[in-house]
């Protein structure tokens, strides 16, 4: 029932006129003083659960007012949250997902209601589209054969609000606008296409920590987070491998080298013949590696001993036909092989719950008096050469190990923020954490490693965003960064800052972020190996 104030007033007075009573029956009757608390304590008692009693009762709201569609409350109300309420039939229902507390003010007289409202139900699932409907009616092998002709058709370009066209090849590939010629479709693009099509199947056997098990700390992350963010994925990921376009082979060359290589022994045959046979094993159990003799499957490395490792493997099909995303991606040393593999980029991540935590801030452009900076270990065989003919240069900052004494004043990120250009020479290998660095710090990347098969490169167009400088052309090197007008440097910088957000790693994977770009890519290598669209 509603309890009105007026009937609240009665009660009180009813119970101060009690106790005037019960004061005045007590010195007629000469009772003790502690009789009288003791009764005055339990007559304070039933009113205190009595008024607790009254302010819990719930509110029945009449039906004339939800038939407005919501309740209305004066301005002078202090309200939490207010729950619409939907049009009902005239009996008066009791609202049970609203609890209301009522308290008497005293500053003025009136009421003041505090609604504390269950949350809101999620928003009705959005129905999928005639291209939707028409992808679910094709097969695995159709479905990619549909893909493969719709990207074919891309126009040459469009304005697209979400991507950034300077730093694409062709955004229109990447993300492109058609027109189904048989059905009327409003819009798809490539990306969309994978979101729509592609389904990954993981397998789950093998043991930890060579298996299922991801690194995501140091420069060797890449590996772990893809294998982390894509084990976990509902929305790519498939139980039913008979529906799968990819199937994920789930090993880290880290963990495996950690785990079974023996210090100082310089052998690793133990670690190609453990994978070997979880290969086998795989394919004697399940018929899809045997079914595209392994075309169809891909794996995720950036430790170096990828490139040996591979090299002893006697599973021909693995190191040949498997789609390798590797950080390594050089074309001279006969393991990756451009056109059919991905080139990974490499991160360091030294915080793994925040992997963002030392980006920091930006300088802009009047902030970064140096025209170039390096610092690094003296490995491989361009940076001696780098050294050599620069380190003394008033201008550019290049060092081997960064000097004690200079990073006491300036530390190695600072000196990337205050650097105009980022010198990121290769060392044993020819990839280099410093590039998705300079990407971070808007400092322009200055690429020197010959053979390298830059990362996404099958959509971003690095020409708008970095410098390729020859090994060759390294005594030329400041006479090239000089000749680059500071317009087409502003163009290149300003590239940078919108190219960044598909090089962040995200603990929940976000659109166009850097698992989404090796995954496209990925698919992309999938969807090239379809030759004839008609032989499928």
């Amino acid at each position: 029932m509603f309890i009105s104030r007026r009937t609240k007033i009665i009660f009180q007075r009813a119970a101060f006129f009690m106790m005037r009573d019960l004061l005045h029956c007590s010195r007629w009757l000469s009772i003790g003083w502690r009789k009288l608390i003791f009764a005055g304590a339990i007559v304070t008692m039933a009113g205190f659960v009595l008024h607790i009693w009254l302010l819990s009762q719930p509110v029945i709201v009449p039906s004339h007012s939800s038939l407005n569609g919501s309740i209305q409350l004066s301005e002078s109300l202090n309200v939490a949250r207010t729950e619409q309420f939907q049009h009902i039939t005239a009996t008066p229902i009791r609202n049970s997902s609203v609890q209301v507390i009522e308290k008497m003010r005293k500053r003025r007289r009136g009421e003041e209601l505090k609604i504390i409202a269950s949350p809101p139900l999620p928003p009705p699932a959005t129905p999928p589209s005639r291209l939707q409907r028409h992808i679910w009616t094709l097969s695995s092998s159709e479905a990619l054969v549909f893909a493969k002709r719709e990207i074919q058709h891309a126009p040459v370009n469009i304005e697209d609000p979400e991507l950034y066209a300077p730093v694409f090849q062709n955004v229109s590939v990447f993300k492109r606008y058609s027109i189904f010629r048989i059905i009327s479709f409003d819009e798809f693009r490539s990306y969309e296409l994978m979101e729509m099509i592609l389904k990954v199947y993981v397998y789950h056997e093998g043991k930890r920590p060579i298996f299922h098990q991801p690194q995501l700390k140091g420069i060797y992350a890449s590996e772990g987070w893809f294998m982390k963010l894509m084990e976990a994925n509902s929305h790519f990921v498939t139980r039913y491998p008979g529906k799968a376009h990819l199937f994920y082979l789930p090993y880290s060359v880290y963990q495996l080298g950690r785990t079974l290589y023996k210090p100082n022994s310089h052998d690793i045959g133990s670690l190609a013949n453990h994978l070997r046979d979880w290969v086998n094993f795989i394919a004697a159990k399940y018929p899809f590696w045997n079914r595209t003799h392994g075309s169809d499957h891909f794996f995720v490395a950036c430790h170096d001993w990828v490139r040996v490792l591979t090299q002893q493997l006697r599973t021909k099909e693995l190191k040949e036909n498997a789609i390798k995303a590797l950080c390594n991606a050089d074309t001279s040393e006969g393991i990756f092989k451009a056109g059919h593999d991905v080139s990974l980029p490499e991160t360091t991540i030294r915080t793994p719950r925040r992997p963002h935590r030392y980006i920091g801030v930006r300088n802009r452009v009047s902030q970064r008096p140096i025209l170039a900076f390096f610092a690094g270990f003296m490995h491989g065989r361009v940076r001696p050469i780098l050294l050599k003919y620069w380190r003394k240069d008033e201008d550019m900052k290049i060092y081997g190990r960064l000097p004690v004494h200079v990073a006491r004043n300036m530390s190695y990120i600072q000196h990337m923020k205050s650097s105009k250009y980022c010198i990121c020479p290769m060392g044993f290998e020819v990839n280099s954490p410093r590039i998705v660095e300079s990407i971070y710090y808007e400092c322009v990347p200055v690429i020197i490693a010959d053979n390298f098969v830059l990362p996404l490169s099958e959509v971003l167009d690095w020409s708008a965003f970095s410098i390729v400088v020859a090994e060759k052309d390294i005594p030329k090197l400041k006479e090239i960064l000089l000749a680059i007008p500071l317009r087409k440097y502003l163009r290149m910088q300003t590239n940078l800052k919108m190219v960044q957000k598909h090089f962040f790693w995200n603990p929940i994977p976000v659109k166009y972020d850097l698992f989404h770009m090796i995954l496209h890519s990925i698919w992309v290598k999938r969807l090239s190996q379809i030759q004839d669209v008609q032989s499928l």
